[in-house]
């Protein structure tokens, strides 16, 4: 019964019932059952798994009889246990009833909350409302009410006082709100309307008064127009005031203001120009004062005396000065002060005081209309065209007057200058006003002055050498007029480079260079075509040199010619006494070049002979050399370079007949022991000094 019992009880854990079983299954729950660590210990052991089986059972029971004893011991605890906490459960349940009814007391503070909060909101917009509203009619009514003060300042006042100027400027204001509140249908602005507009047309008569007794005092003969136009630059507002509120009052104090002021610089410019002109020098150049034009050229019973004074038509002299910064922007000329003095000034001094007035008055008045008329731009530019356009237009008429029968080139082109630089202190100054001026101006005098230079370049072309008198080698008067106008320009153009004058100067010194070249045809001799064209080109070269840049193309061109021209004087200068042994040094020079030199035994008797000439005769043909020099050359200076030259020439030469000399064919001729020590004869030639 046992052995079925424990049978039973295998076959249960098995569960062999149940539906889900499969011999997969039982296979896994054995393997798994297997694998248990006390399974494998207990097999290990060899342990019967039955009789551990019913020992683990036992051991269980044996637990459970234990378990139920200690629960009968301490059943009187579980039950005291069992009732406190039915105690504990009640007085939790009065608690949770508490903590309701507190709960729903809050809810109820809540509410309230949140209900004074947005009663607290709707009073707090209420008051910001109230504020804006109150501020709002205060701003209003402070603006509508038109206080007894400015009333009687208004009425009774001058326009000069300070409080004057001050009560217009509320009441420009309150004049502007009212406008503004009108907009706005605002219906207390009726209430205020009538009186405003009787104040406004007081204040409108006051101040139109005070402004055209400012204009009107402009008019007066000898007056300092600035005094009253800094008073009306001081009292600026009173036009902002008429324009704002009667436009028609501020056009009539413009269209006023601009004839006054119009037929005001008129009256003075054209009278200050007038005046000005009478202390202009008498002698100007006329159409004949050409450089190409003889000096001994016929002149009728009628002519003027050509120039005589040092402010000649091709000297500048000091009339430079007059666009240096200290002369261009210095004092006008006072005509009355010069008359008085008997002081005659050059024309481009008298264009200068006349276009620097012009200048700082334009300057002044555009400033002034930009300022006080409240105007910019292209209407400043037109308004002031209205104050000075008759005033420009006379200029202009008075300078092509002028200029049209002027032959002064020098002033003309100091004239041009100075407009340049009056343009440049303009645009410095941003004022644009004349800037259209200067443009006409410039376009008046370029053409001007480039037909000047033509006739002068046209008089040189047709001079006829043959009518120009004696010969003569030192420096023609022409090529001097040419270096002193040449250098005058070049010397005026350095600062405003303009290519137009470059190219008319490069014709005209071109004209001058084939001018210099028929004159010297007209000598028969070569040496003193030479002369004359050193002294020439020395006289240009100096003069430009003193007065314009060396680094000019003149200076660089002349220089040049006047080299090449000396180097070729040496030569002839000396043939005449070193002829033959310079011939017999270039002849022997290129038979040794050609490898001939057994030629050079033929000429045995030659050498002798040009080595005691020249040891006989090299000193007193040195001296005269010298002499010969110093009586062509005005210039002590370029005699000197030139005897220089000679004699480092004469050295050279000489070295090279010794060179030769040296050569097999010649090295052991007897008369090569005559031959001066070429050291000796280098210090010899540096102890000759030329003099006159």
């Amino acid at each position: 019964m046992a052995e079925m019992e424990d049978i039973n009880l295998n076959l249960g854990e098995l569960d062999l019932t149940s539906d889900d079983l499969t011999m997969d299954n039982v296979s896994i729950h054995i393997q798994e059952n297997l694998e248990d660590a006390l399974v494998q210990e207990a097999l290990k052991a060899g342990v019967d798994l039955r009789q551990y089986s019913k020992q683990v059972e036992m051991e269980l029971e044996q637990i459970e009889h234990v378990s139920i004893k200690d629960y009968i011991e301490q059943s009187q605890n579980i039950a005291s246990l069992h009732n406190q906490i039915i105690a504990c459960d009640a007085i939790l349940e009065r608690m949770g009833l508490m903590l309701g009814g507190f709960q729903s007391d809050l809810s109820s503070i809540s509410s309230e909350i949140h209900t004074l909060q947005e009663m607290s909101l709707a009073m707090n917009i209420k008051l910001k409302n109230r504020q804006t509203v109150r501020s709002e009619l205060s701003e209003l009514v402070d603006e509508l009410i038109i206080p007894n003060t400015m009333i009687s300042v208004v009425l009774d006042v001058p326009v000069t006082d300070q409080q004057f100027v001050e009560q217009l400027q509320e009441l420009n204001n309150k004049i502007n709100y009212v406008k503004e509140q009108s907009f706005r249908d605002t219906k207390a602005c009726a209430d205020v309307q009538e009186t405003l507009q009787k104040l406004k047309i007081k204040a409108v008569s006051k101040v139109r008064e005070f402004i055209l007794q400012k204009i009107y005092s402009f008019r007066k003969p000898m007056t300092n127009y600035q005094i009253p136009q800094n008073a009306l630059l001081k009292y600026r507002f009173f036009y902002q005031f008429l324009l704002a509120n009667e436009r028609s009052v501020a056009q009539e104090i413009q269209d006023e203001y601009v004839e006054t002021m119009s037929k005001v610089y008129l009256s003075y410019f054209k009278s200050y120009t007038s005046r000005l002109m009478k202390v202009q020098y008498e002698e100007v150049a006329e159409k004949d004062d050409l450089m190409g034009i003889e000096d001994t050229a016929k002149k009728s019973f009628f002519s003027k005396p050509a120039l005589r004074s040092k402010n000649t038509v091709f000297t500048v002299g000091n009339r430079a000065a007059i666009i240096s910064p200290t002369e261009l922007e210095g004092p006008i000329i006072v005509p009355h002060t010069a008359q008085r003095s008997d002081i005659r000034y050059p024309f481009e001094s008298l264009f200068r005081s006349q276009h620097y007035a012009l200048l700082d008055n334009s300057c002044r008045e555009f400033l002034f209309l930009s300022d006080f008329f409240l105007v910019s731009g292209s209407a400043a530019q037109e308004l002031f065209n209205s104050v000075m356009g008759r005033s420009l237009t006379m200029f202009l008429k008075h300078m092509d007057s002028y200029v049209s029968d002027c032959y002064d080139s020098i002033a003309i082109f100091l004239c041009i200058h100075i407009v340049l630089r009056f343009k440049g202190i303009a645009q410095r100054r941003d004022i644009p006003a004349v800037d259209k001026y200067w443009d006409a101006v410039l376009d008046m005098l370029w053409p001007r002055f480039q037909h000047i230079l033509e006739l002068n370049i046209q008089s040189i072309r047709n001079t006829d050498p043959q009518k120009l008198g004696n010969l003569d080698t030192r420096p023609h008067y022409i090529t001097r007029r040419y270096a002193e106008f040449s250098s005058a320009i070049v010397s005026i153009n350095q600062t405003f480079a303009n290519e137009k004058t470059n190219v008319l100067l490069g014709q005209l010194q071109v004209e001058v260079e084939n001018f210099v070249l028929r004159m010297a045809a007209e000598f028969s001799a070569r040496k003193e075509q030479l002369i004359f064209l050193i002294n020439n080109y020395d006289m240009m070269l100096g003069v430009l040199m003193e007065r314009a840049t060396s680094d000019s193309k003149e200076v660089e061109s002349f220089q040049q010619l006047l080299n090449a021209r000396t180097q070729e004087f040496i030569e002839e200068l000396l043939s005449p006494s070193f002829g033959g042994m310079i011939a017999f040094v270039k002849e022997s020079e290129s038979i040794i070049e050609k490898g001939q030199q057994e030629r050079l035994r033929s000429e045995e008797g030659r050498v002798a002979q040009l080595v005691r000439g020249f040891s006989a005769t090299w000193k007193q043909a040195v001296e005269a050399l010298s002499q010969d020099v110093m009586r062509s050359f005005t210039n002590f200076k370029n005699g000197t370079s030139i005897i220089q030259g000679a004699l480092t020439q004469l050295i050279q030469y000489y070295h090279r007949f010794h060179k030769i000399l040296s050569q097999p064919p010649l090295r052991n001729l007897p008369v090569c022991s005559e031959l001066i020590n070429l050291h000796h004869l280098m210090v010899e030639l540096k102890k000759h000094k030329p003099n006159f």
